[in-house]
């Protein structure tokens, strides 16, 4: 059964999954409205289908997702509705009355590691690069933090966060960002899909609440001051010259070989 063919979201029902694939290439699967509405949708056409024990993210191309869509941000006049739509998909996610798992095998920026964060379950694959690279850019990786912080070593949270550098699946499932790190995603999506298979729906729910309650209740907590937080940073003039930078793909003018 297919739930949706149109738009940068495509979703699919299969085995007990609603399989919702992030299918905007040319975009580098960036974080855009359409994108994080398509999102949004399939959790909701998950819920609402008894046949769906679970929900699957996946992605086409070399980039799972890019972070945020920094052209949409401009052509909007600032963060603000981007971030609106992050923190609303993020909380969504992980309010989720079903599990879900991400399935990755690309680069993962930014924004992207949030989407990571809000997932019970994270397989990535070889081809798996991820980085924070906020504060290159002259901002920081406020809203994600939400998801990220309690997920990733406190160590490790400090190095990439501050830095910015770029590391691999392996490094990932060592800091606790990713479940597993493994050749074959497929194989290590049918055991999930197993394991799945066997527990009640009521219990797969109630599970998945307390899994999260803590992780619930700080991000009810710090949402809007970091929402706050995130705009004030991007409309400093830091923040301007290092987006610019990244668009036009030439060093900013603080940074030193």
């Amino acid at each position: 059964m297919t739930w949706k063919t149109d738009g940068p979201v495509r979703g699919a029902v299969a085995d007990g999954a609603l399989v919702l694939t992030l299918d905007a290439p040319a975009n580098r699967n960036a974080l855009s409205s359409p994108l994080v509405a398509g999102l949004l949708a399939g959790l909701d056409a998950a819920e609402a289908d008894r046949a769906v024990r679970f929900v699957v993210v996946g992605h086409t191309g070399g980039t799972f997702c890019a972070g945020a869509d920094l052209a949409e941000a401009a052509r909007e006049g600032g963060p603000a509705r981007g971030t609106e739509r992050l923190v609303d998909l993020l909380r969504r996610m992980i309010t989720f009355p079903k599990p879900i798992v991400a399935v990755v095998d690309g680069h993962v920026r930014a924004g992207g590691l949030g989407l990571l964060g809000a997932a019970d379950v994270v397989i990535a694959g070889p081809a798996c690069t991820f980085a924070l690279s906020e504060a290159r850019l002259g901002l920081a990786p406020a809203i994600i933090s939400l998801t990220l912080a309690d997920r990733i070593a406190p160590r490790a949270w400090a190095r990439y966060a501050l830095g910015g550098e770029t590391f691999d699946a392996a490094e990932a499932a060592r800091i606790g960002l990713v479940t597993i790190a493994v050749d074959d995603t497929a194989a290590a999506l049918a055991e999930v899909a197993s394991a799945y298979a066997k527990a009640s729906p009521q219990g797969l729910q109630a599970t998945r609440e307390l899994v999260n309650a803590r992780l619930v209740d700080s991000f009810d907590a710090r949402a809007a001051a970091l929402a706050r937080r995130s705009a004030e940073l991007f409309a400093s003039d830091e923040a301007q010259e290092g987006i610019a930078a990244f668009r036009e793909r030439r060093p900013p003018r603080w940074a030193r070989s």
